[in-house]
């Protein structure tokens, strides 16, 4: 499964930012060692249902311990029996585009 998700803390820091209780986040992403992507808005992770979920958890948990409150805002792509999707469906993406042109 794919589990792209976005942790934030309820409150920002004195200039507005958000980074530090992110960067926590993403912290606890990198060190889990499944395979993930991290863009401007979300970060992907690939993995089975309670290890990916595990992390969600951990990312979450890790903002609460700077903020006392967090948002959390994810989507799932959930098809069992596929693994190396993280990197898969772009590749078809960039395929369908190349035949289309």
């Amino acid at each position: 499964m794919l589990v792209a998700f976005s942790v934030a803390p309820g409150t920002a820091g004195p200039d507005g930012s958000v980074h530090d209780a992110v960067a926590a986040a993403v912290r606890v992403v990198r060190e889990s060692g499944l395979p993930h992507r991290t863009d401007a808005m979300f970060t992907t992770i690939e993995g089975e249902w309670d290890a990916v979920f595990d992390v969600v958890k951990r990312a979450t948990d890790a903002v609460l311990a700077i903020s006392p409150r967090a948002s959390l805002v994810l989507k799932a792509d959930i098809r069992p029996g596929w693994t190396g999707e993280l990197e898969g469906k772009v590749a078809r993406l960039e395929q369908a585009l190349e035949e289309q042109a």
